[in-house]
């Protein structure tokens, strides 16, 4: 496919995360140095889908030249799915056509990235697309491993946030609950677990069946501060993934004091809007009331606080790499006919690469296939090893069975069948 000279459209789309500005910038700076127009779409794909043309704002080097350093979108973003119906994204193609774009860059996680792959597709060669990957998340399945822009800084600035957390609850004797943003993955939850030394982090990857009770999740923290108490430490900080919610036998969430449990119009629960900080908390502390016992726990979530932070020097610099990458990639003739009409712009072993959309797709959903944690990675087990929770050993150890069961006013073979699953 030959490449088109014309106006370039940037647009950014999903939740924020730091260093999209910074891919604006350099792409901006690149095109223009190019020759061409870059053109800056307002509030993702919404417009677009509208059949709008006022919502754009043509961008010149001195706009962009000091933003990659803010947090943010200057082109702010939205949820808007061009995908979700033919007709809207007939209208996407044709608004874009309108303006005049023959080249695109979209910002954006998995749901951008298929819409990307879409808009490319229905356009039938008249737009090239060049999607760049972000998402705090890091779920992406970005080759050699590389994380997605933004989680680096929204892993900094959770681990100084839980770090402050880690103290007020040794200074007050005390356990957290902190729940992290990261949709099914546990890379975000674990990442920040991990950098900043917290008692226990909970991915919903350690289980592997597709539905699991709250009963099990709630044991093992449970179990976690039990173990906890027997080092002679009444404080911990427990880091617990949101998609745990996703695998929830939603009959267990029906009846929990003191949470109400959100609902759709058809009756349904909203996961996304899932109080789960509260409800581990709830009934964790109701596990310890049932002997007696009055838990100190405090629940909170952490995700918005970290996705417009300014991004740290690592994920400027890898952004302004994508930004530049991306116009490269658009204004050069593929030779490869599976990235002729767009492709994903990504870094391996430190060179620019090109990967196809249809390399993204998971072959059954046709959506972009999500990056999950390797459970059985040395990254994985380090993070495990330093953790403080049950383990199937400390069942085994006489001395250190009866020392947990009596922490827990039982028997240890009560104690043991009651923890033997969960371990």
């Amino acid at each position: 496919m030959a490449s088109r000279q014309g106006r370039i459209g940037i647009l950014v789309g999903g939740g924020p995360a730091p260093g999209i500005n910074s891919v604006i910038s350099a792409a901006v700076i690149e095109v223009v140095n190019s020759g061409l127009e870059a053109v800056g779409i307002k509030n993702g794909y919404e417009s677009l889908v509208k059949g709008d043309t006022t919502q754009t704002v043509d961008l010149a080097i001195p706009d962009v030249s000091n933003i990659h350093t803010q947090g943010g979108s200057i082109l702010h973003t939205s949820r808007t799915n061009p995908t979700r119906r033919p007709e809207d994204l007939e209208t996407c193609v044709a608004t874009l056509e309108k303006l005049d774009i023959s080249h695109l860059i979209t910002i954006g996680g998995d749901d951008t990235a298929f819409g990307a792959s879409e808009i490319a597709r229905a356009a039938g060669g008249k737009i090239r697309v060049a999607h760049v990957p972000k998402t705090i998340d890091n779920d992406l399945p970005l080759p050699g491993d590389m994380p997605t822009f933004g989680y680096e800084t929204a892993r900094h600035v959770g681990t100084d946030i839980v770090m402050n957390l880690r103290e007020d609850s040794r200074t007050t004797n005390r356990w957290y609950f902190i729940v992290a943003m990261g949709r099914h993955a546990g890379h975000l939850a674990l990442g920040i677990g991990k950098a900043s030394a917290s008692t226990i982090t909970i991915i919903p990857e350690e289980f592997p069946k597709p539905t699991i009770s709250l009963s099990e999740v709630c044991d093992v923290l449970e179990g976690a501060i039990l173990k906890r108490r027997v080092s002679g430490r009444p404080d911990g900080v427990a880091i617990i993934a949101e998609g745990i919610a996703t695998k929830f036998n939603m009959r267990d969430l029906r009846n929990i004091s003191g949470v109400e449990i959100p609902r759709d119009e058809y009756g349904n629960i909203r996961l996304s809007e899932l109080p789960l900080a509260r409800i581990l908390r709830v009934e964790v502390e109701r596990l310890f009331a049932e002997r007696g016992e009055a838990m100190g726990i405090v629940d909170l979530t952490l995700g918005y606080e970290l996705r417009s932070a300014a991004p740290i020097p690592f994920d400027i610099d890898y952004t302004r790499t994508l930004g530049h990458g991306a116009v490269r990639f658009l204004l050069t003739e593929s030779g490869d006919e599976d990235t002729a009409q767009g492709a994903m712009i990504c870094i391996v072993d430190s060179q620019l690469k090109a990967v196809p959309f249809d390399e993204m797709r998971d072959a059954t959903t046709g959506k972009t296939t999500v990056r999950m944690v390797d459970t059985a990675s040395l990254y994985y087990d380090v993070a495990r090893r330093y953790m403080i929770r049950l383990e199937a050993a400390d069942l085994e150890d006489d001395e250190m069975l009866g020392r947990l069961a009596a922490e827990a006013s039982m028997q240890p073979d009560a104690f043991k069948r009651r923890f033997a699953v969960k371990s």
